[in-house]
């Protein structure tokens, strides 16, 4: 999630939901976004909500510590189980991240998912998932995780070479996340997952080819590869702006895509949101789909957002104020939205053009289908989608990155809506 919070009207202080927001929630998955937001070192890249100890000391107090933070976590939990009552679906998806989830003794994080199965139940088929920093677990840590319920977890490799992970100011050890992979593996793990991040000032096309083929050798059934942001505020930022390092271009980005789904694909992995690889159906990551297709979700820590039925808030920032909201009874809610019809229908648009299905002909006006022909015209849209009733990118529409562009825009007539950016969104 980003260190800034958009704007948006109050959250009752006992986090209560338009009753709308209830309507028909039997139809629809429940997932649950834990958000832990320490980390040991800040990365140069990172503007999500994340703080060291040091950044932590003297501004909290004992509130923001990470000894007790697992319990404050449930705090929310239990006070979901309020906000949603009588509720009765038990929860499709868990999400751990960060931060440094990993960085919380792996019986916290058990802890912290035993409340959501203690308070909502759990599907018979729960997709559980953790983050975790390669250097911040060993085979004992994996092994206790698994045996507490956690059936997928997600490494930060980001780079195989030395000289890019040093200007992400990554700190693992090259070769270490390949290692982690066989240790979850062993710890009975049935769904492995490698973050990369291509377009890193000083990779080359050779370094980020040598990065996926370190990853596939490892032996995953997933990939995600995002190309770098440079958001403003990071370090990174300050860096390219003082001219310590360049500024990776847009078809330096575009190239580096096409070698991925190259590598990948004959690897036996198939792409099936414009960032996400698996080599199988079942190791497609479920709970990303409850972001991408509008489901619901309750986002629990510092700076979390959630969404159910329409209705969209997040959570204070810091983790001593999150921490004092619960003590005292409160919603840590810092504010919400409740999204109108033509904004939960923008949003369908702009997310799941991203995916492989593509998005329904019918969710488009006049104006969208006009733009969703030119963009069929030009090759940047699937022929065959279009007889299914749908618009589906090809290969070069993924790569010209018209998902996130002027012809997204066009065919939902939109901008994007002002509460996006939350690293659960």
């Amino acid at each position: 999630m980003p260190s800034a919070l958009p704007d948006g009207e109050p959250v009752p202080a006992d986090g209560a939901l338009p009753a709308s927001a209830l309507a028909g929630a039997a139809d629809r998955p429940l997932g649950f976004y834990l958000h832990v937001p320490y980390c040991a070192t800040r990365c140069g890249y990172c503007d999500f909500n994340t703080y060291t100890a040091t950044e932590l000391r003297g501004s909290g107090g004992v509130l923001a510590s990470r000894d007790n933070y697992a319990e404050t976590l449930v705090d929310e939990v239990r006070l979901a189980r309020k906000v949603l009552g009588d509720d009765p679906r038990p929860v499709r998806t868990v999400f751990v991240g960060g931060g440094t989830p990993t960085l919380l003794a792996a019986g916290d994080l058990v802890r912290m998912l035993a409340a959501i199965r203690e308070e909502f139940g759990l599907a018979p088929d729960a997709e559980i998932t953790t983050e975790a920093n390669p250097e911040s677990v060993d085979p004992a840590y994996l092994a206790e995780l698994r045996a507490g319920g956690f059936n997928r977890i997600s490494f930060g490799m980001q780079s195989a070479r030395q000289h890019v992970l040093k200007v992400l100011d990554r700190t693992h050890t090259p070769g270490r996340p390949e290692a982690c992979v066989a240790e979850a593996r062993a710890a009975g793990f049935e769904h492995v997952n490698l973050d990369l991040i291509y377009g890193t000032p000083g990779e080359s096309d050779d370094d980020w080819r040598a990065s996926l083929d370190a990853a596939i050798g490892a032996g995953p059934d997933h990939v995600s590869a995002y190309a770098l942001i440079v958001e403003e505020g990071t370090q990174l930022a300050r860096r390219i702006r003082r001219g310590e390092v360049p500024m990776t271009d847009d078809d330096v980005h575009a190239d580096r895509y096409l070698i991925a789904e190259e590598r990948l694909s004959a690897a036996g992995f198939s792409w099936y949101e414009v960032s996400n690889w698996a080599t199988s159906e079942a190791g497609r990551c479920l709970h990303n789909a409850l972001y991408w297709r509008g489901a619901d979700w309750w986002g629990a820590g510092p700076g979390a957002h959630s969404h159910v039925g329409g209705v969209r808030w997040w959570n204070v920032k810091h983790p001593g104020a999150y921490a004092a909201a619960l003590a005292e009874g409160r919603s840590p809610g810092a504010g919400r939205e409740v999204l109108s019809s033509e904004d939960q229908r923008v949003e369908r648009i702009l997310l799941e053009l991203r995916l492989l299905d593509g998005v329904p002909l019918d969710l488009l006006r006049e104006e969208g289908l006009a733009a969703a022909r030119r963009a069929l015209a030009d090759g940047l849209l699937r022929p065959g989608s279009f007889e299914e009733g749908r618009a589906a990118l090809t290969l070069r529409g993924r790569r010209n990155g018209c998902y996130d562009g002027a012809v997204t825009k066009s065919m939902s007539s939109s901008t994007r809506p002002r509460s996006w950016g939350s690293r659960s969104l």
